[in-house]
């Protein structure tokens, strides 16, 4: 039966998350304390004590189906949006992810060229590859996304762009300007999504604005999540932020329930606890930095980050995986996204930033790293 698969299915390339805690202590015979998971730009401070409060309660009441609509949640999405934003405005995604999957549904045939940078998300390469549309990677000096190139790369046939800002993996954002001149000569025909999974790392001043082209009624989806900055990642739920009209349309493509009612509760809990997602970005920022600098010391090339990790060169990317997951550290090797000499490292908290340097300092004294 296998052979009669739609060949870009059975052609499509599989995701590779970050290795769990779990799968490591069974290899190493280790405790699950004694690891710390660097890899997938979790918060390590783990959830709201308000969200884990709320989803305790919910636990009460799994025997009845969530709310399909996820009417509490999508309004207080809404309301902290501010002016020109309401419940039609807001689709609820088991993660963000599958946003893009719901646009693939509604947009993507056979044939059809999705933008992308280069050294972006993997998920939007492989969602086209399932709906069998074509993907156009353009180069992106510096890892980051270069708009000029990206417009350049538009033709009839592009359905949809892809830009995250800040980027993963890269860490680096694109300025309002920058945002403002590209969104001035986008075609009509073409689908912007905005993937903002890592937005509320930056500082107010940094943070470009694109909400205001859902309030002027451009084809603009902008993505957020609660799995980063409000450490819900294992809940699995995010949204798109878009026109009433395409939200209307990305509704119809969603499965019942998408968004279970144990996570539409930790995420409303979430949502409304400001000073948990303060401290996270506190953490972040001084991590970051801290990370950032000694790796200037040790002489290792990085890309300056805007969100809650830095992507750093150190040679044989999976050799350093491989070396540090020995020392019970799990980072994120590089090579999937062709990038084969760096790897990808969360910030934790500054215990476990001050341990994973120490094992790399290790590292570079047995002449691991590049001198």
């Amino acid at each position: 039966m296998w052979k009669s698969a739609h060949e870009h299915v059975l052609k499509l390339t599989v995701y590779e998350p970050g290795k769990p805690v779990e799968e490591l202590a069974r290899d190493l015979g280790l405790r699950e304390e004694q690891i710390i998971k660097l890899a997938s730009n979790e918060n390590p401070l783990g959830p709201s004590p308000k969200a884990l409060e709320a989803m305790r309660t919910t636990l009460e009441r799994s025997h009845f189906y969530p709310d399909g609509g996820g009417y509490e949640l999508r309004g207080a999405i809404a309301e902290r949006l501010g002016i020109g934003f309401a419940r039609e405005n807001i689709v609820l995604g088991n993660g963000s992810n599958e946003i893009i999957e719901f646009i693939g549904h509604a947009f993507f045939r056979p044939g059809d060229e999705v933008v992308v940078a280069r050294h972006s998300f993997a998920v939007y390469k492989l969602m086209a590859q399932l709906f069998g549309a074509d993907t156009v990677e353009v180069p992106d000096p510096g890892f980051t996304a270069d708009l000029d190139a990206m417009l350049a790369a538009i033709t009839p046939r592009t359905r949809v762009l892809f830009l995250a800002n800040p980027n993963n993996p890269t860490g680096t954002l694109v300025g309002q300007e920058a945002i403002d001149r590209f969104m001035a000569k986008v075609p009509p025909h073409v689908l912007v999504v905005f993937d903002e999974a890592y937005y509320e790392f930056l500082d107010e001043e940094a943070a470009p604005d694109v909400l205001k082209y859902v309030r002027e009624g451009r084809n603009v989806v902008v993505m957020r999540t609660f799995s980063k900055i409000m450490g819900l990642a294992n809940l699995r739920i995010g949204y798109g932020v878009t026109t009433p009209e395409l939200a209307a349309v990305l509704q119809r493509t969603r499965q019942p329930f998408n968004a279970n009612g144990i996570a539409q509760a930790g995420a409303l809990a979430g949502l409304l606890d400001t000073e948990h997602m303060l401290r996270t970005r506190q953490i972040t920022h001084e991590g970051r930095e801290y990370l950032e600098k000694e790796f200037a010391a040790m002489g290792l090339e990085y890309v300056p980050s805007a969100a809650n990790f830095v992507l750093v060169k150190v040679g044989d990317g999976n050799a350093v995986f491989q070396a540090m997951l020995r020392k019970g550290i799990i980072l994120r090797a590089m090579g999937s996204y062709g990038l084969p000499e760096w790897i990808r490292i969360s910030v934790g908290t500054m215990d476990q930033n001050h341990r994973c340097i120490e094992e790399l300092r290790a590292l570079a004294t047995e002449g691991k790293l590049p001198a």
